[in-house]
């Protein structure tokens, strides 16, 4: 392959891995047989004047100044689109153009016919991406990162777009950083002293860990805490990605290799011990929710994406209920939990109380072009709440789903009246 032999296309993305491997030390590649892939028309490749994606694929992803004819990506790789620049088919509601959305299918049918599946999903697990554990992984999702290294047991780093793009379409990847065992044992113990009944609750613990977490180490969570579920666990990972460089983080009793405490740090002593209060819990809620109440003008829901037992508790809420009319609420998931939603019935449910079920997507992805009219928002999610204070003026106000649904229909965030779901 680096020679040539299986073509330009692997040769250049092999080069790029060696050259990266160089960079970091690492002596030895490993083989990489899964990745998701933050590809498509995304908003990070609006610096090209050319619409020609072999063009950009190459400058970008593989780093050359000459255009390379767009290969196949690695066989023996299970690659998938991460979130997508927009929903698979309804550009209208995002308030995005014809020729945006255009342009981002166009450049999905030919990844696609390089062999990545496209899945648009930040919450790949919910559809079968499940790396087993100790399988050599990529992905350019934060949260699935954490996911796949934590929960799952797999192998993998925070490479960056470019890096696992070219992982995985030669199969390889720099044998270093949570590839070894030997680095991934934690090193600083947060014991959870502060609520943990909730996905709103896991969120807000998440955001504070990664708060406190020292730079470079690894979080291991301890105490008290009510025992998660993988919806909780989700939302974890998802806030602890916003404010922390964390890539694996062990849960005593919970994940793989955190069994006892012992055992997730290796047998060596912490570095430190932290403790998560409910006064430092109520420091982060503060610290993403806007203060007061106030009239809202739009909701959504879908940070990281739903499962399909979220959408059925979506649609049994908004039964019999309406939004009002000057909000607009979007509720998000992948298409694939969508076309189980269909067949339930949930997302008719969910679309005739007002709301709108798509896909893939989500505002902080699709930037300000589909956000930028509103007046006062109201987000489900720690990280989509932290990320898109930095594309609005508008009031950002973070809540729980019950919350963000009774908002929607009242038309209005009053502060202080939460759910204990």
């Amino acid at each position: 392959m680096f020679q040539g032999e299986m073509g330009e296309f692997k040769q250049k993305a092999l080069e790029f891995i060696v050259k990266y491997a160089h960079v970091l030390g690492a002596e030895e590649l490993c083989e990489i047989t899964r990745a998701t892939l933050f590809i498509g028309a995304q908003h990070y490749l609006d610096c090209f004047e050319t619409d020609d994606y072999e063009e950009i694929f190459s400058q970008f992803y593989l780093s050359s100044d000459k255009k390379i004819k767009m290969g196949r990506f690695s066989d023996n790789c299970v690659c998938q689109t991460c979130a997508a620049a927009c929903d698979l088919s309804d550009y209208v509601t995002t308030h995005l153009s014809k020729e945006f959305f255009d342009r981002d299918r166009r450049f999905l049918e030919i990844t696609k016919q390089a062999g990545v599946n496209i899945v648009n999903s930040c919450t790949p697990y919910y559809v079968g991406w499940i790396p087993l554990m100790g399988e050599h992984f990529v992905t350019t999702e934060s949260s699935n990162t954490l996911m796949s290294n934590s929960l799952f047991g797999a192998y993998g780093n925070s490479d960056g777009i470019e890096a696992a793009v070219c992982s995985a379409i030669c199969g390889r990847s720099p044998l270093w950083g949570n590839h070894l065992k030997e680095n991934r044992y934690g090193t600083v113990v947060f014991n959870i002293q502060c609520k943990s009944d909730t996905v709103y609750d896991w969120d807000l613990i998440g955001y504070t860990v990664g708060r406190y977490l020292p730079f470079s180490e690894k979080p291991i969570i301890s105490g008290n805490f009510k025992r998660p579920n993988i919806n909780k666990m989700r939302q974890l990972f998802s806030a602890l990605a916003t404010t922390s460089a964390a890539e694996i983080c062990h849960v005593v009793g919970i994940t793989p290799e955190a069994h006892t405490l012992d055992m997730a740090l290796g047998g060596k002593p912490p570095k430190k011990i932290i403790n998560i209060t409910e006064a430092q819990y109520k420091e982060s809620e503060k610290m993403i929710c806007d203060p007061g109440s106030g009239e809202i003008d739009y909701v959504n829901i879908g940070c990281p994406h739903l499962a399909l037992d979220e959408l059925r508790d979506v649609a049994f809420y908004l039964e019999g209920k309406k939004v009002k009319d000057q909000v607009e609420f979007l509720v998000w998931t992948d298409y694939a939990t969508k076309a189980m939603s269909d067949a339930n019935g949930y997302t008719k449910m969910i679309e005739e109380a007002g709301a709108h079920v798509l896909t893939g997507s989500c505002p902080v992805v699709m930037k300000e072009e589909s956000h930028k009219h509103a007046k006062a928002m109201v987000m489900n999610g720690a990280k989509q709440a932290h990320a898109i204070k930095a594309q609005t003026k508008a009031k950002v106000y973070f809540g729980d789903i019950y919350q963000c649904m009774d908002a929607a229909v009242r038309g209005r965030w009053e502060e202080g009246e939460g759910w204990r779901k």
